[in-house]
């Protein structure tokens, strides 16, 4: 059974409490909350100050996805109580095992993302350490892209290679994704499924999260 972490990126943010509490009644796990600089990536979304008006209205831990260049300069800035995972992009980060060791020495646990053209073995070093890959599944920059296919294979060898290497770390897919291709994701190894528009552009996003959950 996988864990549903739907991204607040494709919520209506003139209530973005109320958003919040209905994927929470829906039973969502965690809150992923996309970090865009407009650099890294093409776009711009918000920032550590977004995310830490919701914190005192919900029970859920935020999944914190850094789409940014110089992580470590504001990787302390999404700490709270509630952070339970920072990831930060390999092609992102010069010396990815100190951004993640950083990460980890704030009582944090760390992730790493790949975009869809990075090969999954440029991770080979530092799956020991980190405790979440993050596959992208469409080009990071805007939420409501079409799902890359490849995404599912790409998930299928990353677990492939934990089984192989006994590593601990979970697989998280992000972008696209939807109640097509969940299962075929969860069947492929994915831990942790992102969902964006696919929950929030729903009319009840009560029910669309539940029916996440039934997948």
């Amino acid at each position: 059974m996988f864990k549903l972490a739907p991204s607040i990126l494709s919520a209506d943010f003139s209530e973005l409490g109320r958003q919040v509490a209905l994927i929470e009644e829906g039973g969502a796990d965690l809150i992923h909350v996309d970090v865009m600089d407009g650099h890294f990536v093409p776009n711009i979304s918000f920032g550590a100050a977004v995310m830490k008006s919701v914190k005192d209205g919900t029970k859920l831990n935020f999944d914190v996805h850094l789409m940014i260049e110089n992580p470590d300069s504001y990787v302390e800035d999404f700490l709270t109580d509630k952070t339970e995972y920072i990831t930060v992009h390999q092609e992102a980060c010069r010396h990815l095992h100190r951004t993640v060791a950083h990460i980890k020495s704030l009582g944090v646990k760390a992730g790493v993302s790949v975009n869809p053209a990075t090969p999954i073995e440029t991770l080979t070093e530092i799956l020991a350490d980190v405790d979440l890959v993050l596959i992208m599944s469409v080009n990071p920059g805007f939420g409501g892209q079409k799902f890359i296919d490849a995404g599912i294979d790409k998930v299928r060898r990353l677990a492939a290679l934990r089984e192989k290497t006994g590593r601990k770390f979970l697989i998280e897919v992000d972008g696209g994704v939807n109640l097509q291709n969940a299962a075929a994701l969860a069947e492929a190894g994915a831990d942790i499924l992102v969902a964006g528009s696919a929950v929030f552009g729903a009319e009840d996003v009560v029910a669309r999260t539940r029916e996440f959950k039934t997948i």
